[in-house]
């Protein structure tokens, strides 16, 4: 089985982007189940009942989120849907899934979002000890964990802490991809992160001229979405259909 898993979809261009290159995409690498992040789909921040929507007409198996889950009051609208996910480390008792399991090809595909603690600037519990509960109920013949993470050392230090646990493990919230993909000693499948779907010439999908004239006088100019083209971003898992375990995994940036 191959799974797909693409980087966080960056405003609407993003989904543009998606929508025209995502069909020929799993054509051409044989895809079998495809998970896309979509907390950023809607002006850089959140996900609308039309992004949602247009996402949906899209085969994709799995939408999940990270810290602008609730960028959009859209979202209570159908944040229950089974197909997708907010991290299941947030506050106990809001709306929602932290994990949702799907069945493919004669397999159970379990898909979990975790939020990460450092940088995040987000009130959360500790995702190490929330993974812990949720393997504990879970029954699936393949785990797959989207870890929403600004520190790549808690995004590595999660990795060693699911291998051999779960099939595979990306991260994604920085938009830039990462040359780290491995396939852990124990079996998992890992990236630091997949990067985003989103404007190339951008500071992470926003206008350069304005993300630029914050870093340099510190004034809190509103930051707002890259205009022209973008690129694509994502990872290949290679699953082994015998033991599910990861076989191989490779980058895709188009």
């Amino acid at each position: 089985m191959k799974i797909l898993a693409i980087g966080d979809l960056v405003g609407e261009s993003g989904l543009e982007r998606l929508k025209k290159d995502l069909a020929n995409l799993q054509e051409a690498e044989n895809i079998d189940f495809t998970i896309v992040n979509g907390e950023n789909v809607a002006g850089g921040m959140g996900m609308t009942t039309k992004a949602f929507n247009e996402i949906n007409k899209l085969n994709v198996d799995v939408i999940t989120m990270g810290n602008h889950t609730w960028g959009k009051k859209d979202i209570f609208s159908f944040i229950n849907n089974s197909k997708i996910v907010r991290p299941a480390n947030y506050s106990r008792g809001v709306p929602g899934h932290g994990y949702t399991i799907v069945e493919k090809n004669n397999k159970k595909i379990a898909v979990i979002n975790l939020i990460g603690r450092t940088d995040m600037g987000v009130l959360s519990e500790n995702p190490f000890t929330c993974m812990d509960d949720i393997l504990k109920k879970i029954q699936a013949d393949i785990i797959i964990l989207d870890f929403h993470a600004e520190a790549t050392a808690e995004k590595i230090a999660m990795g060693y802490y699911v291998d051999g646990r779960i099939t595979a493990m990306f991260g994604t919230h920085t938009h830039v991809q990462t040359a780290d993909e491995k396939v852990l000693e124990k079996g998992t499948g890992y990236i630091t992160d997949i990067g985003m779907t989103g404007p190339k010439k951008s500071v992470i999908g926003m206008d350069v001229d304005i993300s630029l004239k914050r870093f340099v006088t510190s004034l809190p100019e509103r930051y707002k979405l890259a205009p022209g083209g973008c690129i694509l971003n994502g990872v290949v898992f290679e699953i082994n259909d015998e033991n599910c375990r990861t076989k191989g995994i490779y980058r895709i940036n188009l």
